[in-house]
């Protein structure tokens, strides 16, 4: 069932992030970045065709049987939205992200959000969107994430940048709150566990797996479970 996207819901979760306790990371050889977790309303059924050249995003990546990388009749109700990064770039290319990148010198954690998401999405909030923010997430490729929690105030209009977005999604929560959500793998790699957030067709890893899981776990749920000591797969840590 699809959530209502309402004041009821962007009062719980402002008051749940107030009351958390957030766990933070200090560690001067790593970059600081932030994401966006933008809050949206959608409507069910309008995701229904996959707006990304999905055979060539995937490029030859092993896939689960019993999944296919299209993320569709995801929408509904209360939503965030989730961008598939464009192939060219020179890190993480094609992989599912938030709207995010790194601070530049003076900047807030969320200024740096609300810029990359006017840069990246084309969407222009201003910091009245804030609703809180979630834990620090260290990535293997050198970075501390910063997720920030921003209420959209309706639909919103995403102008994806070419250079840098394939396509946004909007992805209802109730999406991560599905029953096979989430998995947990290991890897010869790590001794820590691989989270996957099951979205649509596709499964979606750390660090983005990692923060879409605490927005269940804290926001919706009311869950303090840590996700920071939840593992990346080895092809995001290049």
């Amino acid at each position: 069932m699809t959530l209502g996207y309402d004041d009821v819901l962007r009062d719980r979760i402002a008051q749940r992030l107030g009351q958390h306790t957030r766990r933070t990371v200090t560690d001067p050889s790593k970059r600081h970045a932030a994401v966006a977790v933008v809050l949206v309303d959608s409507v069910v059924g309008e995701d229904r065709v996959d707006p990304a050249p999905v055979d060539d995003w995937i490029a030859g990546r092993p896939m689960p049987e019993d999944l296919d990388g299209r993320m569709v009749d995801v929408s509904g109700g209360a939503a965030f939205l989730l961008c598939r990064r464009a192939s060219r770039l020179s890190s993480h290319s094609a992989q599912w992200a938030l709207p995010g990148g790194r601070l530049d010198p003076g900047e807030t954690v969320v200024e740096a959000a609300l810029r990359e998401l006017d840069e990246e999405v084309g969407v222009r909030l201003s910091e009245s969107a804030l609703l809180g923010l979630l834990d620090d997430y260290s990535t293997r490729s050198g970075y501390v994430i910063t997720p920030v929690v921003l209420w959209g105030g309706g639909r919103l209009d995403p102008r994806p940048a070419p250079d840098e977005v394939v396509a946004v999604y909007r992805v209802g929560l109730h999406q991560l709150l599905r029953e096979d959500s989430p998995r947990f793998i290991t890897i010869p790699e790590s001794p820590r566990p691989v989270v996957q957030v099951p979205l649509g067709n596709d499964l979606i890893h750390a660090p983005t797996g990692a923060v879409l899981l605490q927005l269940r776990w804290l926001c919706l749920e009311g869950r303090d479970d840590p996700v920071n000591e939840l593992e990346q797969p080895v092809f995001a840590w290049r």
